[in-house]
């Protein structure tokens, strides 16, 4: 009896060891389905138009080539201009950073606000921002092309900037109230006693605090200003389009045989920096997500 008493935790342990390892090749097969057309992409990317042609989709390159990149990026005609894809990318930077900078500035300000100065309304004010986030973006797009043409922004780059810090404050304004409603009030009330004003405490406390969810916020910002398509294709013309609109042009223009190793590679020129952010930043966005979550 005690031998066989005994030889039960070993058995456990490989029934659990087994569950553990099948629970492993199921996420594994999850990954894989969910990462094959990321490898057709980028093989595709490196092959030529010929081996494209005679070759399988799930084959290695033969001959392993960086002209398709180069063709996307410097030739590749995009409509009437065949500058590649160079310059659109530029346009997304030149629109990404000033406005990932002034939404998170300003949502910062807004979530500061609504969580340590409380004022009459404060949760009234707070819903109507948050009712911006609810709103699909096909909904501003006729008011929005109003505006911009009263402001004489329309078409521009400028124009875009403002139509991605006004729609994503409502986001920015959730993050950081969220946040500071963990941060203890007694921080700001000793400032305050201190002589300390709105905007010393701003500066010298809660920014200190908030390097959590400033990551958040500024991933959030910069994948979803990035990845944007619809507000690019409606708000920007011309040489101000950002890179995801030059990708659909390039990809629905394209003459005579279909370039599809140039259509991968401006697609994977598109989408590398977020797939860049993510990889390097994933986890501290998951930090930053959850370091807001034990209060309120």
């Amino acid at each position: 009896m005690s031998s066989l008493t005994s030889a039960l935790p070993p058995a456990q342990g490989t029934g659990a060891r087994v569950a553990r390892w099948g629970l492993y090749l199921i996420l594994l097969l999850f990954a894989a389905y969910y990462l094959l057309p990321l490898l057709l992409m980028i093989t595709t990317s490196f092959k030529s138009p010929e081996e494209i042609r005679t070759g399988s989709l799930l084959s290695l390159p033969r001959d392993f080539s960086l002209d398709a990149w180069s063709y996307a990026w410097n030739r590749a005609c995009i409509g009437a201009d065949c500058r590649g894809m160079a310059p659109y990318f530029l346009n997304s930077i030149v629109i990404v950073v000033p406005a990932v900078v002034i939404s998170t500035i300003f949502g910062a300000l807004n979530g500061y606000a609504l969580t340590k100065w409380r004022f009459r309304g404060a949760n009234i004010v707070f819903g109507m921002i948050l009712f911006g986030s609810f709103l699909p973006s096909q909904v501003i797009l006729l008011p929005m092309a109003q505006t911009l043409g009263a402001l004489g922004l329309a078409g521009s780059a400028g124009g875009l900037i403002l139509v991605h810090v006004v729609y994503g404050l409502a986001f920015t304004t959730l993050f950081f109230r969220n946040y500071y409603v963990s941060i203890p009030d007694d921080l700001v009330k000793a400032a305050t006693i201190d002589g300390a004003g709105f905007f010393q405490i701003f500066t010298k406390i809660m920014l200190p605090l908030s390097l959590p969810i400033l990551v958040v916020t500024i991933i959030w910002q910069f994948t979803q200003i990035w990845n944007d398509f619809l507000f690019g294709a409606s708000f920007a013309a011309g040489g101000a389009q950002p890179v995801t609109v030059a990708l659909n042009n390039l990809v629905n223009t394209t003459t005579g045989v279909k370039q599809y190793n140039v259509d991968m590679a401006a697609a994977m020129i598109a989408g590398l920096p977020t797939l860049v952010v993510y990889v390097l930043a994933g986890k501290y966005f998951i930090r930053g997500l959850t370091a807001g979550s034990v209060k309120g």
